[in-house]
C-alpha cells in the first residue's frame, strides 16, 4: 500500500500500525510525537490498534517549548 508521510508518497506493507510506522521512520523521541492521519490526531494510547490504509495522509508533530 502506499501513504503519504510528511509529504512523501511512500510503500508499506498492508495493515501497518501507526507503532510501526514510526519505528520504521525512526522517529526521535516517539514518547513527544503527535501524529495526524487525513489530518485527525491519533490518541498516544491507540498506535498500536490504529491501522493505516492505502492513501492515508501521515503527519508527525513535535510540540516545542519556548517563550520570552
Amino acid at each position: 500500500m502506499f501513504i503519504t508521510v510528511a509529504g512523501n508518497k511512500k510503500e508499506y506493507k498492508d495493515g501497518l500500525t501507526v507503532a510501526e510506522l514510526i519505528e520504521a521512520e525512526k522517529i526521535d523521541n516517539p514518547l513527544y510525537v503527535t501524529v495526524s492521519v487525513n489530518e485527525e490526531f491519533v490518541e498516544n494510547g491507540t498506535f498500536e490498534s490504529t491501522t493505516l490504509k492505502d492513501g492515508d495522509t501521515v503527519e508527525f508533530l513535535y510540540f516545542m517549548g519556548g517563550g520570552c
